[in-house]
């Protein structure tokens, strides 16, 4: 696993838990790290993600609510929030990293972590909240499904 996708599920952990205690943040990465080693590169991306993403929660679960149409925020499944809110923060914030990049990181996570249809269901929001902030064409859906 890249150190940039093992960043990436070490935010996710830390905003679940955030998301769960609402706890400082502060104190939630020294929770976190205390039972959990990693290089100081993918320590310095996991918090900067996992701040980032905290800090702007009220304006990412705007976006994720906008573009999980028939979806209320508040029903969605904690690790799915959690990720979605990691993603968009990336897909608005993190211009650099390429929209295709933080949408597929973001679907494999949810194979690793969420339930049977997360994957989906992180693609199509992710897809959505891309279009409404980074003003893109629709992903192609692959070959033979256009």
């Amino acid at each position: 696993m890249g150190r940039r996708t093992k960043a990436r599920e070490c935010a996710l952990q830390m905003l679940y838990q955030w998301d769960l205690t609402r706890a400082p943040m502060d104190e939630v990465a020294a929770s976190f790290w205390r039972v959990r080693t990693s290089t100081d590169a993918t320590k310095a991306m996991a918090e900067r993600l996992a701040r980032g993403a905290q800090a702007n929660a009220a304006r990412l679960d705007g976006l994720i609510g906008e573009a999980a149409t028939n979806w209320r925020f508040d029903r969605i499944a904690a690790v799915d929030r959690n990720l979605l809110r990691l993603g968009a923060y990336e897909l608005d914030m993190e211009r650099d990293t390429p929209s295709s990049v933080v949408i597929d990181e973001a679907v494999e996570i949810a194979k690793r972590f969420g339930e049977a249809d997360s994957p989906s269901f992180v693609n199509g929001v992710l897809d959505a909240v891309r279009r409404m902030v980074r003003g893109e064409e629709p992903r192609s859906r692959g070959r033979g499904q256009e």
